[in-house]
């Protein structure tokens, strides 16, 4: 394999000595690539993040809930949350327990909240209306309240999940209400949360995030966890030198806001955060095969088979993935160029990297789209009836293993239902 563009995964020792040129052409692509042991680190380094003793980390599902990915999360002792039936099904499927799965339901159904219930985990709620709801179909029972006391952050305007201009979570100015619901129906308050959003790469808003939300903790005595929410941002601009997120100095911060609350409230009650991009982004790579090379007007459109049904990302939020280049044969890049890397979807918006400058990229090269294990494949659809992809793991030991099938044409009609008359 020539390697034209390769500096992240190589500082990574990504592939642990795979080929991934022989790798897409053994899946066929496009193709997604996870790495265990940096899965297994991000976990790692998190679970490290304070020294207060009761201290969980919840992996967030939504950002990748292979089967495979989930069971290595459970083995380095995280718990998870949910925010479906569908998660909550696949984390008992991983070996999670009911009492270590945290759903945490947003415009449900009574059915949805009854499914949770009968499982037995942890359930949030994040509107009266849905507390009332709650009440209905299980008084007496246990339940958290998320909350949103007006601080939010993020990379773009769709994940920021607190602050004034979102759905998420209940004002503080409600807290009286809140209280006469969980009267009403007997239930007992054990937990509040908040969550302020995805990918921040200083610790500010966090940490002033969570100074709020211990002033409403403040007013439930009895309560057995805060979660404090989510949002740990990764460098997607890895080639450029970006700088990751100071878990050491955030850790700082946050432990001391742990025990000062924890002095203030007279407990050590458990603390609990939601990351989920920051565990699984870098462990991704997707493989993808460039089909065409072709010049409109002044523009140069490097043409590949990952389009937006794969990674919805950029489409969605304008963002950013580093792209390398592999290559098969010993022909050399002369020149760096501009170009616009795009997929194979019919749509204008179909655009993995806009005007990046890279080495000289021909027909038939493997690009490696970076940093796609979080909100990758759990976004990937069926779009223009393309197939889904496979996926698959490299084993710290740096074996191969399938932990998805790619899609095939019969999957498209699975559950449809032709008419018998036409």
């Amino acid at each position: 394999m020539n390697k034209v563009y390769t500096k992240v995964t190589d500082s990574m020792n990504y592939f642990e000595g795979n080929d991934p040129v022989a790798l897409a052409e053994q899946y066929q692509t496009p193709l997604y690539v996870y790495n265990e042991r940096i899965l297994r680190q991000r976990c790692r380094d998190l679970k490290q993040l304070v020294t207060y003793p009761k201290f969980v980390v919840d992996y967030s599902a939504k950002a990748n809930s292979n089967l495979a990915f989930l069971q290595i999360v459970k083995s380095e002792g995280l718990e998870v949350d949910a925010m479906s039936p569908g998660e909550i099904y696949l984390e008992r499927k991983a070996g999670f327990a009911p009492e270590e799965i945290f759903y945490i339901c947003n415009n449900v159904s009574a059915q949805e909240m009854q499914y949770a219930v009968d499982a037995g985990v942890y359930i949030s709620v994040d509107s009266l209306s849905q507390l009332e709801t709650f009440g209905q179909i299980a008084p007496g029972h246990e339940v958290a309240v998320r909350f949103n006391p007006g601080v939010g952050a993020g990379h773009h305007e769709k994940v920021v999940t607190a602050g004034k201009k979102t759905k998420f979570g209940i004002e503080p100015k409600y807290i009286p209400e809140v209280k006469a619901l969980l009267k009403k129906y007997d239930l007992k308050l054990v937990g509040i949360n908040q969550h302020i959003g995805s990918l921040f790469m200083t610790g500010e808003a966090f940490v002033a995030s969570i100074a709020a939300l211990f002033e409403i903790a403040k007013q439930f005595p009895g309560l057995k966890f805060v979660d404090m929410g989510g949002g740990f941002g990764i460098p997607y601009k890895k080639e450029q030198g970006e700088a990751p997120l100071d878990l050491k100095e955030l850790g700082q911060a946050v432990d001391q806001a742990l025990y000062r609350f924890a002095e203030e409230y007279g407990e050590q009650i458990t603390f609990r955060i939601e990351p989920g991009r920051y565990i699984s982004a870098e462990c991704s790579v997707i493989l993808s095969t460039v089909h065409s090379v072709k010049h409109n007007h002044d523009k140069k459109f490097v043409g590949c088979d990952c389009g937006f049904n794969v990674l919805q990302r950029p489409i969605m939020y304008d963002s950013y993935h580093g792209v390398e280049i592999y290559r098969g044969s010993d022909v050399q890049s002369e020149k760096e160029e501009s170009v616009t890397i795009v997929g194979n979807i019919c749509e204008s918006g179909d655009i993995l990297a806009k005007d990046r400058v890279l080495p000289e990229i021909f027909k038939d090269d493997v690009l490696g789209i970076l940093d796609a294990g979080a909100y990758g494949f759990a976004m990937a659809s069926s779009y223009n009836c393309r197939m889904r992809p496979a996926e698959i793991l490299i084993r710290e030991s740096g074996e191969v293993v399938l932990v998805r099938e790619r899609e095939e044409l019969e999957d498209l009609t699975r559950h449809m239902i032709p008419l018998e008359n036409v």
